[in-house]
């Protein structure tokens, strides 16, 4: 049976994992390299990416959330996609994985946050656990102190963008970043395409 980390040093992890248990997956929180091998994808939530990197360098697991995401499914959110890029044109702890650079707190402090309806192609096929019913139509994000994906490179593409064309889901081979929170939504297709992603890995 499937298993999804939840990468659980600081930040949403809660979250993420009360939607992976309401879709029937079972999950764990990830907090220390042995627990990398029980698991066959990882999400890194949102929370803060400095603290969440420093975490990582001091609980020794930096190189090794780098070696399982070479090979396995991570899908960073918020400031799990900061994580998880290879560039912020700043000095800070990074997985160095998906080639996306990305500007933390583009949109502002705390108070700037806001909600939008976003069309999100790849989510429109996907389907619910029994697989009685195709889920449709726009994909409602919640933004919070959220980053903005500046630029896709190498073989990542854009999955989603604001009315004005800027960046905020992204995908390269097998891994997944978006800007804003799935976790904090009632639609869980984000969650569920994911793990497309590590059936197809």
């Amino acid at each position: 049976m499937m298993k999804i980390g939840v990468l659980a040093l600081q930040g949403d992890f809660f979250e993420h994992i009360n939607v992976l248990n309401g879709i029937g997956v079972d999950s764990i929180e990830v907090r220390n390299s042995d627990q990398l091998a029980e698991i066959d994808g990882l999400i890194i939530p949102g929370g803060e990416s400095t603290t969440i990197g420093k975490l990582a360098v001091d609980f020794n697991i930096l190189e090794d959330l780098r070696q399982f995401g070479i090979k396995k499914p991570v899908w960073g959110t918020c400031a799990g996609a900061i994580f998880l890029s290879k560039d912020v044109r700043r000095d800070q702890p990074l997985l160095r994985l998906m080639n996306i650079l990305v500007a933390r707190n583009a949109f502002g402090r705390q108070v700037d946050s806001f909600e939008i309806d976003l069309d999100i192609p790849v989510l429109n096929n996907i389907k619910t656990t029994d697989n009685s019913k195709i889920m449709q139509g726009p994909y409602h994000a919640i933004f919070i102190r959220a980053p903005l994906i500046e630029a896709v490179l190498g073989k990542a593409r854009v999955l989603g963008t604001l009315p004005n064309g800027e960046i905020v889901a992204a995908q390269e081979n097998h891994w997944l970043a978006t800007s804003f929170h799935p976790e904090l939504t009632g639609d869980d297709r984000f969650h569920r395409y994911f793990l497309t992603l590590i059936g197809n890995c």
